[in-house]
């Protein structure tokens, strides 16, 4: 729970002081990091391999296709694969955790400690 002791932004707690926010941050970087630097190395192999490479690219895998096309190709299987594979980790990992910091949110806006509008300034 947040310290109401604790330093604020303002008169009301900020959230990111919420320990939850930094278990959602740390979920959701531990995620992203590693399969976006195996995504970009996966990537990279792709492309030097297509300059520097160009026999085994060229290679001939089943009538007209050749390893170059079938590595483009798992190019898009694997961005599909990714996006399916962070929209599950998301629903089960980062969705509940952001489903508590919004109600924690939403009753504290509820509980008074909302700002001012403008017509109470």
């Amino acid at each position: 729970m947040i310290d109401p002791a604790a330093p604020s932004r303002g008169e009301t707690p900020w959230i990111g002081d919420d320990p939850r926010f930094g278990e959602l941050r740390a979920a959701y970087r531990r995620f992203v990091f590693p399969v976006t630097v195996a995504f970009l190395l996966w990537f990279l192999a792709y492309v030097l391999c297509s300059a520097y490479a160009r026999g085994f690219m060229a290679t001939k895998v089943a009538g007209h296709v050749n390893v170059a096309l079938v590595f483009g190709l798992l190019q898009f299987v694997s961005t599909f694969g990714i996006a399916l594979a962070y929209g599950r980790f998301a629903a089960r990992r980062l969705d509940p955790l952001a489903a508590e910091l919004r109600s924690v949110a939403a009753s504290r806006r509820h509980d008074g400690d909302q700002e001012p509008t403008e017509s109470q300034a």
